[in-house]
Formats: C-alpha cells, sequence, structure tokens
C-alpha cells in the first residue's frame, strides 16, 4: 500500500496578488471536477456518468473514465462543502487506488486542500523503487496545483457562482 498526502494553501494573506476563493467556489469547483473531469485530468478522453445517487449527507456517482487504451471504472462520494472521495476499482492494468480531497478550515477564510492518495500494489509489486514512488509523488502535487489552478480560473470566469 502506498499512502501519500498534502496540502495547498488556497488563500495567503501574505500574497495580495492571489484573488481569494471562498470554501463555496473550492467547493463548486470540485463538483464540477467530479462530473466534467476531462476539464481537469490530461490524457482523459471523456467521462461516462452511469448513475448518480443524490442524499441527504451526500451523492454518489459510478463513472467510466475513458482513457483511449483503457478504461478506469470509479465511484466518487461527494459530500458537500467538505470533501470528494474516488475509489477506483483494480483491473490489470489499473491498481485499486482511493484518492480523497478535502477542504479545511483551520481560522475563518483561511482555505487548504488536503490531498489523500492510498494505492493498493499488485502481488508481486509490493515495493516501488524509491525513484518510481518520488515520480508519482511529484506527479500527484502537479495535477494537484493543477486543479487548483482551474478551479482559480473557473471562479474568474463566473463559472462558480451558483
Amino acid at each position: 500500500m502506498l499512502r501519500f498526502e498534502h496540502l495547498i494553501q488556497i488563500n495567503d494573506p501574505l500574497v495580495p496578488l492571489l484573488t481569494p476563493l471562498t470554501r463555496e467556489q473550492i467547493w463548486r469547483g470540485l463538483f464540477i471536477r467530479a462530473h466534467e473531469p476531462t476539464e481537469f485530468v490530461m490524457g482523459l478522453e471523456s467521462c461516462t456518468i452511469e448513475a448518480e445517487a443524490v442524499g441527504q449527507e451526500h451523492t454518489v456517482l459510478k463513472r467510466v473514465l475513458d482513457f483511449g487504451p483503457f478504461q478506469v471504472h470509479d465511484e466518487v462520494t461527494l459530500t458537500p462543502i467538505r470533501q470528494v472521495r474516488v475509489l477506483a476499482t483494480a483491473t490489470e492494468l489499473w491498481p485499486r487506488s482511493e484518492a480523497t480531497v478535502r477542504i479545511e478550515e483551520p481560522e475563518p477564510d483561511v482555505l487548504f486542500l488536503r490531498f489523500i492518495y492510498e494505492l493498493d500494489l499488485q502481488e508481486g509489486h509490493s515495493e516501488l523503487d524509491e525513484t518510481v514512488v518520488a515520480l508519482r509523488k511529484q506527479a500527484y502535487i502537479a495535477a494537484d496545483m493543477d486543479t487548483v489552478q482551474r478551479i482559480r480560473e473557473l471562479a474568474e470566469s463566473g463559472r462558480l457562482v451558483h
């Protein structure tokens, strides 16, 4: 099992050129990312939402992500204004994996996104090379920074208004 987590600060009073985002804007961006991941994930050709169950506490999406040569089936649990959890089932080409994004607000208007990744390693691959692990972590961080940048772009364009 590979587990990795990191934080990205969203609002930073020490960087006045950075337009602050509200918790609701961040949530709306994460909501769009779950429903329209092709806007966020490079190499993703399409996404089909096969089922959507809306409950009082959370919404669950069952999706098929088409990367061209392979597909990933996953389940996304959206807990409004708090977190998004994505669970991908294992296939021959894709290990079982879980990714969680939590909105954290330790002080009013001080917002962070916590990204947590868990990846089940397949039989015979119980230990990943340290270089491979380091590269995977760098890729997660880069993708997450891209997500935050995309949410900022959506906010600036007015798409994150209800």
